[in-house]
């Protein structure tokens, strides 16, 4: 059994347990709160330890990277153009249209009350800056306190002007911190995976918890939960097609006979990477040269996640509607900002890995609280389908547009 069904498994298994206990009532639900509750604790603090000095290590390799990708020539500068135009507009997407999705299907009320008064540490992480204070707030007055004060867009900032500033170094000094920052990186990858490997025992912990106060009005609420983030990740997948049909210029389609193998594959692992050799002929099968696939497609695959910012900005959100946490505008700016920056040093880490690491910082930067995580990385498999699909997707037909310009640019050069 995989690790994802092994944590479904265990978020089923305690919901039951929990549901079970305050059936049987008395000392049965006393006894199982009080074992649940500190090892589910425990295990949301273990993954919370992690997440500002693995976010500082990835902003800086991946601003770095993306550095490099860019100097390798024309054709990868003008993917990574595209790639972040894409990323920004699925954010901005993300921040407009899950908050009206959740209006108009909204979250029942009481379904969402017991679902966090069941998880301990629900309660919104520092306050946020309004409009008057956006600007000054956003550049720390000491990089060190925000870390240690978990205040992520200040800290998200200053990492930022310190990655831009080492592509600025010559080569010897760049190598060397950026070998440490990927060092630091490698090391935080591997506690979180610790962390991680424990993830049905405290999966286990906090749905047995959640069972016995919440009942069977959680699993409603969980569905819901999915539904909606999952819909904003089809969002994202399917506006690949316009891109793939007005700016690679191809049939529809042609361009789903085309794309249907590296989808049908996408499904069946959740994996880009093993979908990479099929998007690669449906490169081909769309006419776009060897030349622009094999690197454009590698890059994508590497560095591209395209509804990784929709979706995770579209989580946060969410979690501040189950919470009743309210979000003015300038913490859905942070939000943005946040989850439009942090994708791309994420994007190779695995599903449950990426889901923490994106995710936390976006929710404390817009205040929202960052406990609902540790439950809901259980059902991450489910729209972790639709991330997978989309990725794919838009791969491929980024893929197409940058390929038609590298074949107009080969025929000019030709005449």
């Amino acid at each position: 059994m995989s690790q994802a069904l092994r944590v479904l498994a265990a978020l089923i298994a305690g919901l039951a347990a929990g549901i079970a206990a305050a059936l049987a009532g008395g000392d049965w639900a006393a006894g199982a709160l009080a074992i649940a509750q500190p090892i589910g604790t425990a295990w949301l603090n273990g993954l919370q330890m992690t997440v500002v000095p693995l976010v500082v290590a990835l902003i800086v390799t991946g601003i770095a990277e993306t550095a490099d990708a860019s100097r390798a020539g024309r054709l990868a500068g003008r993917a990574m153009v595209l790639y972040l135009i894409v990323l920004w507009s699925g954010t901005i997407m993300s921040a407009l249209v899950t908050p009206q999705l959740l209006e108009f299907w909204p979250i029942d009320p009481a379904a969402a009350h017991a679902l966090t008064s069941a998880i301990a540490g629900v309660a919104p992480v520092g306050a946020v800056p309004g409009f008057g204070d956006i600007i000054g707030a956003m550049v720390p007055s000491n990089a060190v306190a925000a870390a240690a004060n978990s205040a992520f867009l200040p800290l998200v900032v200053f990492t930022l002007a310190f990655a831009f500033a080492i592509t600025r170094l010559e080569a010897t000094k760049r190598e060397l911190l950026v070998g440490f920052f990927r060092a630091l990186g490698d090391a935080m990858l591997v506690v979180i995976g610790w962390v991680l490997w424990l993830a049905p025992l405290g999966v286990a912990a906090l749905a047995v918890q959640v069972g016995a106060k919440a009942g069977t009005a959680a699993f409603g609420a969980l569905l819901h939960y999915v539904l909606v983030v999952s819909a904003i990740g089809a969002v994202v997948w399917l506006a690949a097609y316009p891109i793939a049909l007005i700016g690679g210029r191809v049939s529809l389609g042609r361009f789903l006979k085309a794309s249907g193998p590296s989808q049908v594959v996408a499904i069946s692992t959740q994996s880009s990477l093993a979908s990479l050799p099929a998007m690669l002929r449906g490169a081909e099968a769309l006419g776009v040269p060897d030349s622009a696939s094999g690197i454009t497609l590698p890059l994508a695959v590497a560095m591209f996640r395209a509804t990784g910012p929709a979706m995770n900005l579209a989580v946060a959100i969410y979690v501040a509607r189950l919470t009743g946490v309210p979000l003015s505008a300038a913490s859905i700016i942070a939000g943005i900002v946040v989850a439009a920056t942090t994708t791309l040093g994420a994007v190779s880490l695995p599903g449950s890995i990426s889901y923490i690491s994106s995710i936390a910082p976006i929710a404390a930067a817009m205040g929202v609280p960052i406990a609902p995580l540790g439950l809901l990385v259980a059902i991450e498999t489910f729209p972790d389908l639709v991330r997978t699909l989309g990725n794919v997707t838009m791969d491929l037909a980024t893929t197409t547009v940058l390929g038609r310009t590298r074949g107009a640019e080969a025929a000019a050069t030709a005449r």
